[in-house]
């Protein structure tokens, strides 16, 4: 399996709370996954918290980011 494929993992205790928790997203992107997960579960978000893929950036956000700076002075 690769790394950076994005994947969510739901669990569910005994109690019937869900958690879902999103790996290999990277930036805001894991916000869309929120409401995806509310309709398929009929359910609406207590709490949230950003992962350590939150920050990271893949390497083409990356180069994006560089070609983005390099533009040409007057």
């Amino acid at each position: 399996m690769m790394a950076d494929r994005p994947r969510i993992i739901v669990t569910v205790s005994s109690d019937g709370t869900v958690n879902a928790q999103t790996e290999g997203v990277h930036g805001g992107a894991c916000l869309d996954y929120i409401a995806v997960l509310e309709d398929l579960l009929e359910a609406r978000t207590v709490d949230s918290t950003y992962t350590a893929d939150y920050t990271r950036t893949t390497t083409a956000q990356v180069q994006t980011a560089q070609q983005d700076r390099n533009i040409e002075r007057a």
